[in-house]
């Protein structure tokens, strides 16, 4: 059907580190998502998990693009760091190269960027943090897209700047009446039931409209979902999503090559 909608499935992969392979769950996702953001070895991942990510990547033709964050592999990036920008504007490149090497190897590149916990909440509302970003991306040897939350800092700046901007949803995560992320730390940040998130991302793509925590309308209409994949049955929870999209005519597809 070639006027069906089409939208793409992202999830978070090569969340290991050495002897800790994270949920074990790459394999199976690549399998059912179409991007993949893959740890940079900041947060989690290490060379070894980077190579063996982006090969199954390219295999699978799923696009690769790159999970970027805090130097912060105990708390897993999901805390809060203050650094300067220009310092994290290297560490975003440091991360970038490192990845595009193994994608390259594989026969791909890396063809977007998205920042990992506590650095999207913070590239989401504070625009020095999220000049930092785009000045990495602006330095890189071709424009890449973000995936962000739309209306974001973050958006803002990388439309400001030309790169392409990609609005991300996520199905599997509560949202507060502005549109912004329930934190981790809060009842209601995650969502664990395969149906109901399932019926969430069908609302969320066909605009059909969704609640807040507090009981508040939302909507929103992304270009990519996503289903994290260090949540608790990750997998079963993306074949969910990714069935019932098909049975609504939905068609996956990845929005960088």
């Amino acid at each position: 059907m070639p006027d069906s909608p089409l939208i793409d499935l992202n999830a978070d992969l090569g969340e290991g580190f050495g002897a800790w392979v994270g949920a074990g769950t790459d394999d199976a996702l690549l399998g059912i998502v179409t991007s993949a953001n893959v740890a940079c070895g900041f947060h989690a991942g290490d060379p070894v998990i980077m190579r063996r990510v982006c090969a199954e990547a390219v295999r699978r033709g799923v696009a690769i693009g790159a999970q970027v964050g805090y130097r912060d592999l105990v708390g897993f990036g999901r805390r809060r760091i203050d650094i300067a920008p220009a310092d994290l504007t290297a560490d975003v490149l440091y991360q970038l190269g490192a990845l595009d090497g193994f994608a390259r190897v594989a026969g791909g590149r890396v063809g977007y960027l998205k920042p990992h916990g506590a650095l999207y909440s913070a590239a989401a509302s504070d625009p020095g943090q999220a000049g930092a970003l785009v000045a990495a991306l602006l330095a890189w040897d071709r424009p890449l897209p973000v995936l962000t939350l739309p209306g974001s800092a973050l958006a803002a700046a990388a439309a400001a700047a030309g790169l392409p901007v990609v609005a991300e949803a996520f199905c599997d995560r509560g949202y507060r009446a502005d549109g912004s992320l329930v934190p981790r730390d809060q009842p209601g940040a995650l969502l664990h039931d395969p149906a109901a998130i399932a019926d969430r991302a069908l609302a969320m793509v066909t605009g059909a409209g969704f609640q807040a925590v507090d009981g508040s309308p939302l909507e929103v209409r992304p270009a990519s979902l996503c289903v994290h994949g260090d949540t608790p049955g990750a997998v079963g929870i993306a074949r969910a999503v990714a069935d019932r999209l098909a049975a609504a005519g939905v068609r996956l597809a990845p929005f960088a090559a």
